[in-house]
């Protein structure tokens, strides 16, 4: 495990054995610890114990656990989520972890907010029809997207062998799964001389409509093939509501990649874009800040620290492990450094059409390098260094 000494490094081996011991002691500072501690969460966390002299002033916090959040259970599956009332910073994204068994159908349903999603595990239907009447419908699997726009009714559905595990976004902070407009909510909330008359059948037609506390997901015969399913005589919407992410070309560099996916490949995906990042141990994604809008971002896999430059001399250090949620306001200077021995990879996502950031290494080098020189008081070797080409992942 990698911590920060005072001096913004890894730490030493007597102050590691102190961060170990849960003391929060670094080069003559601070104080043994013998209160009551919870020593597996701060292993987790060794920079909030044992923070770098660099930290300093107040941010609110950047980072939650989907595994310190409530699961809801049903028979078809399970979810859990990370809003604003988890996540106070973040205003603007809210994110759903959600699990289908094979068979098991998310509820026909939509929403206000548009709804992104990563798929984690396995493979799953998805369907939905547009306000022109134009349909969809499509397998999706691990590494691949998809996006529904705003008050676009969906469904979902887990597939053979084992159903899908998924990552869900939505472009509001106080987003609620709980609060999605569900088909059997609608129907049960209707008058049936209204629904008979919508329809054109007897009311009687409706009495077997169950209550939506009997769906939300709920287990159902797994579909046949994807042509099955098709609707004869349809049109398809004109924008596919799915990607094939891990298809991508990738930008490579010696030690990680990154696959960007935002409207430019992905047209149906208006408000949300992204970034899948891999990085190799030892290896951080660069000094960098996001231009356009906050990043919220989901940790599939490793572990890391992240530190995040807020100005006016305010900056704290995060440490992150798989399934964590991190987020970085609007145009702060950070990085996300791999303290593991595995690769990590994480999801960059942004309330935005396009992804955008500014490689603090890339404008050094586009700067007059006399004036650099001047700003930083630094040598010669130093400006040879810097690279005129952006590189998400350094070591390049």
């Amino acid at each position: 495990m990698l911590a920060a000494t005072a001096a913004g490094g890894l730490l030493t081996t007597a102050t590691l054995a102190q961060a170990q011991k849960s003391d929060p002691i670094a080069n003559g500072r601070g104080g043994t610890n013998p209160g009551p501690m919870n020593p597996s969460r701060i292993a987790q966390n060794p920079d909030l114990m044992v923070p770098p002299s660099t930290d300093a002033g107040e941010l609110p916090n950047l980072r939650f656990s989907f595994d310190d959040t409530h699961i809801r259970l049903s028979g078809g599956g399970w979810t859990r989520q990370v809003t604003v009332r988890e996540l106070g910073v973040s205003k603007d994204i809210a994110g759903v972890i959600m699990r289908l068994n094979a068979g098991g159908v998310r509820e026909l349903h939509w929403h206000k907010a548009a709804e992104w999603a990563y798929v984690l595990y396995g493979r799953a239907r998805i369907t939905a029809v547009d306000a022109d009447g134009r349909n969809f419908v499509d397998d999706v699997g691990a590494g691949d997207l998809w996006y529904f726009p705003s008050g676009i009714p969906h469904s979902i559905q887990g597939l053979d062998p084992d159903g899908t595990e998924f990552l869900l976004v939505f472009d509001d902070g106080d987003f609620d799964e709980d609060n999605t407009f569900l088909l059997s909510d609608f129907l049960k909330h209707t008058p049936p001389e209204v629904l008979a008359k919508n329809f054109g059948v007897p009311a009687s037609s409706f009495a077997g409509v169950p209550d939506p506390s009997e769906l939300y997901m709920f287990p159902a015969p797994v579909p046949g093939p994807l042509s099955a399913d098709k609707i004869a005589g349809a049109v398809e919407v004109p924008h596919a509501f799915s990607h094939r992410m891990m298809a991508q070309a990738p930008i490579k560099m010696k030690h990680g990649t990154a696959r960007i996916t935002d409207s430019s490949v992905f047209p149906a995906s208006r408000t949300i874009a992204a970034a899948l990042v891999e990085v190799e141990p030892g290896a951080m994604r660069e000094l960098h800040w996001h231009p356009n809008t906050n990043e919220w971002q989901y940790y599939i896999q490793g572990q890391a620290r992240m530190g995040v430059f807020a100005a006016s001399g305010a900056a704290r250090t995060f440490d992150f492990q798989a399934n964590d949620v991190g987020y970085v306001p609007f145009a702060m200077g950070h990085y996300i450094e791999n303290t593991g021995n595995t690769t990590l990879r994480y999801l960059e996502v942004f309330k935005s059409d396009h992804f955008a950031d500014v490689s603090l290494n890339q404008w050094l080098a586009l700067t007059p390098p006399e004036l650099v020189r001047a700003s930083l008081r630094v040598d010669s070797q130093f400006l040879h260094a810097l690279r005129k080409e952006k590189s998400p992942v350094v070591p390049a």
